[in-house]
């Protein structure tokens, strides 16, 4: 079964990327299209790029990309747990895509967004430009949560309408397809 890591973006105390991540893995699961893993960026805790070496040669010096390289390079595709901040994504997801470039290429990535009235759609867009450059391939079925804040109870729990749970379906149901699409590439045949 391919791996699926869901990265969640937001490492701000207090963030509601938590809670939304962890609804993404049980959705992934109970899908049963991959082998699911939640990778948090503030457990990750990588320091602004730091390697002297471009990511495309793969000559890290540091211990915490080495790590960062093996967690990435054993997935086969992602999905983003992304916040909207000003219009745009976050800088802890920037930096973890940028730290890498080899690990990301050829691996289908899905996007669930949070937000206000834009349920992060602006983000969303916007990251596509940049893992397109990796030659990642985003997928066009997203999870877009507006006014993300009615959707926690009252213990802080992530309860989505069938609106996201049908995105959700429909993200995972796409994202098994391109993987499967995109094996040939990463594998070199």
């Amino acid at each position: 079964m391919p791996k699926l890591e869901i990265i969640l973006a937001s490492t701000r105390p207090g963030r509601v990327g938590l809670p939304v991540a962890k609804w993404t893995e049980s959705a992934a699961i109970e899908h049963g299209g991959f082998d699911v893993e939640l990778v948090d960026l503030a457990e990750v805790n990588l320091p602004f790029f730091n390697e002297p070496k471009h990511p495309r040669l793969g000559q890290y010096e540091h211990q915490h990309t080495k790590d960062w390289s093996a967690k990435v390079a054993e997935a086969d595709a992602f999905v983003f747990v992304m916040p909207e901040y000003n219009y745009g994504y976050n800088a802890e997801l920037k930096n973890a895509l940028d730290y890498l470039h080899n690990e990301w290429i050829y691996k289908a990535v899905g996007l669930v967004s949070y937000g206000g009235v834009a349920a992060g759609t602006r983000a969303a867009q916007q990251i596509k430009q940049v893992v397109t450059t990796l030659r990642m391939t985003p997928v066009f079925d997203a999870v877009s949560i507006p006014f993300v804040n009615q959707f926690l109870n009252e213990a802080g729990e992530f309860v989505p309408n069938d609106i996201v749970e049908n995105a959700a379906k429909t993200m995972f149901d796409e994202l098994v397809r391109v993987t499967a699409s995109l094996a040939p590439l990463r594998s070199g045949d």
